[in-house]
């Protein structure tokens, strides 16, 4: 029964920790608040794309609660008595370290930096998710939310 309950928190801090990651800043992917709202649609010339790493939104709480717990689990299971007290504290440390970074690495994406200028001269730099390739010279559309988020398209 023990091992059970270990190898289901085990799951269940996994499972927690992969949702974290799945923050979504594609140019191709709308959340639900954003759909059947309009956006302002400008057309422009692609002036320069660079590639560039986009850390996760999240503070590392989930990853760094479910490694604690995972580890003081596993950490339990090592000795006996007043050594399986130790390992238990040892292990959910060592967990919460190793799960605050697991979250953090799962959570960044590669992004691009698009630099375009539009027809009327304004230059924008807009960051997004990588799903796409952008080309130098190419003719692109630019959506503009109410809220500020703006995207490039073909």
């Amino acid at each position: 029964m023990r091992h059970i309950r270990c190898i289901f928190l085990c799951l269940l801090s996994a499972s927690l920790l992969a949702m974290t990651g799945c923050a979504n800043i594609s140019g191709n992917a709308y959340t639900a608040d954003q759909a059947r709202s309009a956006q302002t649609v400008q057309y422009g010339t692609v002036r320069s794309v660079q590639q560039v790493q986009v850390e996760g939104d999240t503070n590392g709480a989930i990853g760094a609660v479910g490694g604690g717990v995972v580890g003081g689990v596993l950490g339990s299971l090592v000795g006996g008595g007043s050594g399986r007290t130790v390992g238990a504290v040892v292990g959910a440390l060592a967990g919460t370290g190793l799960g605050y970074a697991g979250e953090k690495a799962v959570t960044n994406q590669t992004g691009l930096e698009i630099e375009v200028q539009l027809d009327n001269g304004q230059i924008l730099s807009v960051v997004q998710g990588a799903d796409q390739v952008f080309s130098v010279g190419e003719r692109v559309r630019v959506l503009r939310a109410s809220d500020g988020r703006t995207r490039v398209t073909r």
